[in-house]
């Protein structure tokens, strides 16, 4: 898993909707046209690199070795562009059997009409549905319809410095600390002299900078919008909770590192300069001169939000190019995201299981731990994973909308309830529009 990935994920997210659009009023609407000659290799787009490439060809071979007569060609294409280029097929009558497509594009995605839908295919027996975390099912599915099978999965949870933490006299952070127990240990990490932060977070006003402050939302008791998705929901007490607990450490108490490069801070981290990050699991191998430990988000007593977190999960999708290539498509993904291919692939590449039944094994949590430090606290927080952000093709405006509101606070520049509902007002209008 690499932070450029999920840079990737983040970025594209803004310019999915508009190129969907595009290529719709330039395509057709026969989802059954194309080739159905069974005998062509099942054609897949993925963006591996390194060991995830190894290992994914190895799992390629193996297939092959099973199922023999049934060829899998594997091209690799840079997940920031696979979008743009699955369009490209379409309006081409070329696309691949199957690609992996980021799950902040999934909206977007739904509305291609050769996306086959396989809301039958994850009820077929064996396949076990429910076995993959909430937030994976929510992100694949759009509208009811299942576009999707989880290709990748991960969260976030509080990386700490445990020699910082200890020259500030702090015990390390529990299980059942607060938001309340965050504000102040990062004040005590906080070192002017230094430079030293307690904590920090990434201002370029991306999806980035949104995703960390949705987490708190959730755990204060709020949401983003409606159950209807029609309307801002955020303007709300634990809106105002969320936000106020970054303005404190930012505006207030000057704890909070500020990181418009969305990449300083982990530098920082590794130097000693930082106590706290709110980060994922693609962070860890890049803190070696770090002693550092993994603990579940913070709560706020007195809500249900609990200790959630937010995942961002990718897709794998099925284009339609006639019936005997769909199902062998459907076949060979059934078969790579089975619990032993998951766990197969968790153990070589240190990716986050995407089934809860692979995760739960004593074995893969001790062996992931044993090549990456923490990875393992990364996985159990999987099930800290509630909800999804809203699966609908106006969540590109809605972010951009949110990130300005959410730096703006943290740069000292709005006060949160202003902010909120100035933000909340935008919101509405994109939704009306």
């Amino acid at each position: 898993m690499t932070k450029h990935r999920l840079r990737g994920r983040l970025a594209g997210l803004l310019t999915a909707l508009t190129a969907v659009t595009v290529v719709l009023a330039g395509c057709g609407t026969d989802a059954g046209s194309g080739s159905s000659a069974s005998s062509s290799p099942i054609e897949i787009w993925e963006g591996f690199t390194g060991t995830e490439a190894t290992t994914f060809a190895h799992l390629v071979s193996e297939y092959q070795t099973e199922h023999p007569g049934v060829k899998v060609s594997s091209l690799y294409v840079n997940n920031d562009d696979t979008l743009q280029k699955v369009l490209t097929a379409v309006r081409g009558g070329s696309t691949p059997d199957i690609a992996y497509l980021y799950g902040s594009w999934a909206p977007n995605v739904a509305q291609i009409p050769q996306v086959v839908n396989l809301t039958q295919v994850v009820k077929r027996p064996g396949v076990n549905w429910d076995d993959f975390f909430t937030g994976e099912r929510d992100v694949a599915t759009v509208n009811g319809k299942v576009i999707g099978i989880p290709a990748l999965v991960d969260n976030l949870a509080v990386v700490y410095n445990k020699k910082l933490f200890a020259k500030a006299g702090l015990p390390v952070p529990g299980p059942n600390w607060t938001w309340a127990q965050f504000e102040a240990d990062a004040k005590k990490l906080t070192v002017a002299s230094s430079k030293q932060f307690g904590t920090a977070f990434v201002t370029p006003g991306t999806e980035d900078t949104v995703w960390h402050w949705e987490a708190l939302l959730w755990e204060a008791g709020g949401g983003l919008l409606t159950a209807d998705n029609k309307k801002a929901a955020f303007d709300s007490a634990a809106g105002l909770k969320s936000l106020e607990t970054l303005r404190t450490m930012s505006v207030t108490d000057k704890s909070m590192y500020l990181d418009p490069t969305d990449s300083a801070y982990a530098n920082l981290f590794n130097s000693g300069k930082i106590g706290m990050l709110v980060t994922g699991p693609w962070d860890l191998s890049g803190f070696p001169n770090v002693d550092y430990g993994v603990q579940v988000m913070p709560s706020y007593p007195g809500t249900d939000g609990g200790h959630q977190t937010i995942s961002g999960p990718d897709n794998w999708v099925v284009f339609n190019n006639g019936s005997a290539r769909v199902s062998a498509a459907e076949q060979f993904l059934l078969w790579l995201t089975a619990p032993a291919q998951v766990k197969y692939f968790s153990l070589k590449t240190g990716d986050l299981p995407t089934r809860s039944s692979v995760a739960d094994q004593a074995s893969v949590i001790k062996a992931m731990n044993t090549v990456l430090p923490g990875d393992a606290a990364f996985v159990q927080n999987l099930a800290e994973v509630k909800q999804a952000r809203p699966q609908i093709t106006q969540y590109p405006k809605i972010s951009t909308i949110l990130g300005t509101m959410i730096v703006s606070v943290l740069l000292g520049q709005s006060q949160p309830q202003a902010a909120l509902a100035s933000a909340a007002a935008q919101v509405n209008a994109a939704l009306a529009g």
